[in-house]
């Protein structure tokens, strides 16, 4: 697989919600950092939308990327086929090969079959810009689910970005997640996570660690995977907690992803 940085590796630096640093990270910023560490692939997600960008800045951050080996991918939040149909334009212009779209709780209480038919006209368009949908296991899509859409629409443009972790706020351990969406994964989200008791006992938190010092089943996702081509992208996120610094946050988050890096380097192939 292709190692790459998504910018979900950098939330707090970019900034989300009701976060707002003072000198938020670019597209550009990003691309940079994925450089730096030697990643060949860099996915742009919701936080860090290129439909805000001008042409002008678009085709500079595909010619910078292109000068450096490097391909970009890019991705939405919620399934909104005219916002998907205007990625597919900008993807092609940049070189995308995958287009990320993040179902959640609003597309999971939409018919199967309604999803399905508004997607269908969609792909020919990704056929002829040579992108592939990669439809992404979020907290509130169930997999099975994910598997039902996938063989109703029954088309292989459209496959899975299968993030290893999401699907715990579904109900799922990432055993089952993987399980029912290997076969369809065309895009890898690689993150770590530990399982912390309260101290008084009262329930638990799920929270992000740096890759290889959780409980995530790594090696095992990986050797589920083995059938992905060597093409395949495996972007890089993680989960690091606010906590009450905001400032302590994005100071951390590039050495987490330099932790990150170093593991992924070793068990990814």
């Amino acid at each position: 697989m292709k190692l790459g940085l998504g910018s979900y590796a950098f939330r707090w630096n970019i900034g989300i919600g009701d976060q707002h640093p003072p000198h938020p990270m670019t597209a550009f910023d990003l691309l940079d950092e994925a450089h730096s560490r030697g990643l060949t692939v860099v996915q742009y997600a919701d936080n860090l939308p290129l439909d805000r960008l001008s042409d002008d800045e678009r085709h500079r951050l595909a010619r910078i990327a292109a000068d450096r080996g490097m391909t970009l991918e890019l991705g939405t939040q919620s399934f909104d086929a005219d916002q998907v149909a205007r990625y597919l334009v900008i993807g092609q212009r940049i070189g995308a090969r995958i287009l990320r779209v993040a179902l959640d709780e609003a597309d999971a209480r939409m018919p199967v079959a309604d999803l399905a038919r508004q997607l269908r006209p969609l792909l020919q368009d990704a056929r002829d810009a040579g992108i592939r949908i990669a439809i992404e296991n979020h907290f509130n899509y169930p997999s099975p689910r994910m598997v039902e859409l996938l063989e109703t629409v029954d088309d292989p443009q459209l496959g899975v970005c299968l993030d290893v972790a999401n699907s715990i706020c579904a109900g799922e351990w990432t055993e089952e997640t993987v399980g029912l969406l290997a076969p369809w994964t065309i895009n890898l989200h690689l993150k770590d996570y530990v399982i912390t008791p309260d101290p008084h006992g009262v329930g638990f938190r799920i929270q992000g660690v740096p890759l290889g010092q959780g409980r995530a089943p790594l090696d095992w996702v990986l050797a589920q995977l083995g059938h992905c081509p060597p093409e395949t992208s495996c972007i890089l996120e993680h989960w690091l907690p606010l906590g009450g610094d905001p400032q302590a946050a994005r100071a951390q988050e590039r050495p987490w992803l330099d932790q990150t890096v170093a593991h992924a380097r070793r068990i990814v192939t």
